[in-house]
């Protein structure tokens, strides 16, 4: 990477695009599946581009969100993990193994028609009242180019209460894009009516999680491809997908997607970078929606650990409205995608400074500091409340805009001093270290800097007041 101008690499070449229009809405006679309602709107601050930069980093606990079926099923426990069969087995255990086993040749069918394009195959496991929600699904799969999708039961299933009805909990492997990429896990509870071909009654989405000042304790509230039909275009190195009314904007999506994902890859930590870069932009109604809806107001955008390493990038509706601070928008969540470990618990308010920093970089790409659009928030921070710590800059929901924007500020200034003093190798591998393997900086400092941590802080710290003055 050149931090002094424009980052590229090999792939510099645009790929041959495809819209994916999504598939027809269910007929009328279908029902509907039950959704979970949609946190209240709230008025949203109108603010600079640059304080609304913020990533929300919503992650999954353990990588595989919890996800329950909504209405009567929202209580469900799940059973025991599958083993072999013992001889001591009690009946009911044996036939919920043999239930288990008639399930999963069903949940074989329907992965095979999904990736091969069958929609009647797809459906044709599930009684009528689960059709709808599968319809949807399909169609936003087969939008976003899927291209693994395993399913199997992640426990034994448990009676339903009603004679011959099922519940289970399945865990679901999907990729987009790239076969062999590294697939994202989803627990999904389902319903079923037993038989010599068991039919599925329903299936669960993502519930919103409660979230904690800018990330969420555990899952992420329902994802765009559950509730949403999409269209969606592909390039080299990202997939943007965005609702139907707002087709008309995938093509400049994709072209800036693109080149900011060239920026992001010379941010990679930990050598490998993303298959495919997911961006999804969101609609009001989307927005309120996906991953649970309840985002700080002044977010323009966020990123969301899935699993298998993968993070899913959502622009906010106004995102748009940027201009060509979108461009900014873009490379700063993306830069979280390249950094950051597929771990839940890679980071705290501790190293927040670090996570945004980096992100910060990478959205001003080589622009002087003194064109950094938060500058006069930042001075206004540094120069008042700051006490002149890292670790404690970190914003919650109830920062001011000003705040917010000066805090960013302080990150970026913060990770600008390591890049301008050690070059960028050690600054990613100082994030390495402590993103990825979780090591405070006290005790990583001397092995990657050959300084100690209370040393580079306090300089660090005259870096940042010089820069403001």
């Amino acid at each position: 990477m050149n931090y002094g101008g424009p980052a590229g690499d090999d792939h510099s070449m645009p790929a041959s695009e495809t819209t994916h229009p999504p598939m027809a809405a269910a007929p009328a006679d279908v029902p509907a599946p039950v959704d979970v309602p949609a946190p209240s709107s709230r008025p949203r601050r109108r603010w600079p581009l640059w304080a609304a930069l913020g990533a929300v980093l919503l992650t999954l606990s353990g990588g595989i969100p919890a996800v329950l079926l909504t209405g009567a099923l929202s209580d469900v426990e799940v059973g025991e993990p599958a083993t072999a069969a013992s001889p001591t087995e009690n009946p009911t255990t044996v036939a919920a193994r043999q239930v288990a086993e008639r399930i999963t040749a069903q949940l074989d069918k329907q992965s095979a028609a999904l990736l091969s394009g069958d929609r009647s195959g797809f459906l044709g496991i599930a009684a009528p009242a689960a059709r709808g929600d599968l319809r949807q699904r399909f169609a936003a799969l087969r939008a976003l180019r899927v291209t693994r999708w395993e399913a199997r039961p992640s426990s034994l299933p448990m009676t339903a209460g009603n004679a011959g009805e099922w519940r289970l909990a399945v865990e679901f492997q999907y990729c987009f894009v790239t076969p062999d990429c590294r697939p994202s896990p989803l627990i999904v509870e389902t319903r079923w009516r037993d038989g010599a071909e068991p039919r599925m009654l329903a299936i669960g989405r993502s519930k919103p999680a409660p979230t904690v000042g800018d990330r969420a304790n555990g899952q992420p509230g329902s994802l765009p491809w559950e509730v949403s039909a999409l269209a969606t275009k592909t390039g080299k190195r990202t997939i943007v997908a965005v609702p139907p009314a707002h087709r008309n904007r995938l093509p400049g999506l994709l072209k800036r997607a693109e080149a900011a994902a060239k920026v992001a890859d010379e941010y990679v930590v930990g050598g490998t970078k993303p298959d495919r870069y997911r961006i999804f932009y969101a609609g009001t109604k989307e927005w309120k929606r996906w991953y649970g809806g309840d985002h700080p107001e002044w977010s323009a955008g966020y990123a969301v650990n899935v699993g298998g390493g993968h993070y899913e990038l959502v622009l906010a509706p106004d995102s748009f409205d940027y201009g060509p601070g979108l461009d900014e928008v873009l490379r700063h969540e993306l830069a979280h995608a390249a950094t950051l470990p597929e771990k839940r618990d890679y980071s705290d308010e501790s190293s927040w400074w670090l996570v945004e920093g980096l992100a910060e970089l990478a959205a001003v790409d080589g622009q002087p500091v003194a064109r950094y659009a938060g500058l006069s928030d930042t001075r206004r921070l540094v120069k008042g409340d700051w006490d002149g710590k890292l670790d404690t800059i970190a914003p919650d929901e109830d920062t001011t805009d000003k705040a917010v924007t000066g805090s960013y500020g302080i990150a970026y200034l913060a990770a600008r001093y390591f890049l301008e003093r050690f070059g960028e190798e050690r600054l990613l591998a100082f994030a390495k270290v402590v993103l990825h393997d979780r090591r405070i900086p006290r005790q990583t400092a001397e092995e990657i800097f050959d300084e100690p941590w209370s040393d580079l802080h306090k300089e660090c710290v005259a870096y940042i007041r010089a820069a403001v003055r």
